[in-house]
């Protein structure tokens, strides 16, 4: 056996470098250990079953309205703040509640009460946006109700309404974190807007 042939068997076997975790990897990793949970429904909602999504809301960019803040009339809600931790189905009318009004209103009762033991996952709201005070009678209908007045201005400010509509036609909706989630059209249909609001109930484990 030549000196080559003991040299070569002796020499040192080179090994692979461990492989490393991609760079993307860790950043999912980050963002999920960062994430809050409502992002994480969100997530859930919007992007991992794709397949399955039939919102009838518009899924609106998010933006932070706790601010929205004013005079109470019925309860003692001050601003929307003092909600985090509930999803709110938001009302914008005057005081002299019309038609449309009122049946905005009968939606978001009848739609809360739809989602049984979720039902105190759920506030309801009205903002004012004059200087008017709501009839006693249809206040009575709706126990629970808060009504907060609030500047128009803010109301206009906070709550994108459509090019051919205005605050006051829509639905609202407001995830816990207080961030404005979705909008439902002029004249809605409460069904479909209950098959929305079950679905981000389901979805979400916070509020």
């Amino acid at each position: 056996m030549t000196d080559s042939t003991i040299s070569r068997r002796a020499a040192p076997v080179e090994r692979e470098p461990a492989r490393r975790p991609s760079g993307r990897l860790k950043l999912l990793a980050l963002l999920l250990l960062l994430a809050s949970p409502i992002a994480a429904s969100y997530y859930t909602y919007y992007v991992v079953r794709p397949e399955g999504r039939t919102n009838y809301g518009t899924l609106l960019e998010q933006r932070d309205v706790e601010a929205l803040a004013g005079e109470p009339i019925a309860g003692d809600l001050r601003s929307l703040a003092e909600l985090r931790g509930r999803w709110v189905m938001l009302v914008v009318a005057p005081s002299g509640c019309d038609d449309g009004c009122r049946q905005r209103l009968y939606h978001v009762r009848q739609i809360r009460l739809t989602t049984g033991k979720d039902r105190d996952r759920v506030e309801r709201v009205w903002l004012l946006p004059d200087a008017g005070t709501p009839d006693p009678q249809l206040l009575a209908e709706h126990e629970g109700l808060r009504v907060l007045r609030v500047p128009g201005q803010a109301i206009a400010a906070s709550l994108p309404a459509t090019a051919t509509t205005s605050a006051e036609d829509h639905i609202w909706l407001i995830d816990p974190l207080g961030h404005l989630m979705m909008r439902f059209p002029r004249d809605a249909d409460p069904n479909r807007i209950k098959k929305d609001v079950a679905k981000v109930l389901r979805a979400s484990q916070v509020g």
